[in-house]
């Protein structure tokens, strides 16, 4: 699968904005003031210090804004995501789990999941809180909650609607839509990340 599909962006941030995600007329809700002010201070340096510049992972949803290749594998305990990018991965319960009572915050959180109907339910928490939400540098904390319903809408197409809560940095919660779209007779290929960063401990060696 590959996508989203999404309004042109405006804002300053060199990938996805998840304001060109949102419904005409709807708008993503204020900042608390402590993230208003990261927010800020993101900006003002241009998205410079965006984790994937370091080859750290994107998070939720940020990681599923851009549009690279991903692949859903479904078991009967188990849905794994596999994303292109970087190699990585999401591992999604379905064996009829909880959410573990103490978690350990993770770049992409503990995601258990469920089906209602036609949508698969995916709910995750656990989050640390060095994430990005976009690529403008929208940030989080730690009591990042995300609600994520996938519906296969045809055989090519699929719909999924992102709800995002963290009543530590915004006001309230909202929701977007996304639409992913099959890519036929196409496999992920390897992407590693190298920014060189080790490179001046090999000096000499």
């Amino acid at each position: 699968m590959r996508g989203p599909n999404q309004r042109v962006n405006t804002g300053l941030a060199v990938g996805p904005n998840l304001e060109d995600f949102m419904r005409p007329g709807e708008k993503i809700p204020p900042m608390l003031p402590a993230a208003e002010a990261l927010y800020q201070q993101r900006q003002a340096n241009f998205m410079a210090d965006r984790p994937s510049a370091r080859c750290l992972p994107h998070g939720i949803p940020d990681q599923m804004l851009i549009r690279v290749p991903m692949k859903i594998v479904q078991d009967p305990g188990l849905t794994l995501i596999l994303y292109e990018e970087f190699a990585r991965y999401r591992q999604i319960f379905t064996d009829g789990r909880g959410h573990p009572p103490v978690a350990n915050p993770a770049w992409l959180g503990y995601s258990i999941g469920r089906w209602e109907g036609d949508w698969f339910v995916v709910d995750t928490r656990g989050f640390n809180d060095k994430s990005w939400l976009d690529d403008s540098g929208r940030p989080h904390t730690e009591a990042l909650h995300t609600i994520e319903r996938f519906r296969r809408r045809d055989f090519g197409h699929m719909d999924v609607e992102v709800t995002i809560d963290d009543p530590q940095a915004y006001t309230k919660s909202w929701s977007f839509p996304m639409a992913f779209e099959f890519l036929a007779d196409t496999e992920m290929i390897e992407d590693v990340c190298d920014n060189e960063r080790d490179a001046i401990h090999s000096v000499g060696k």
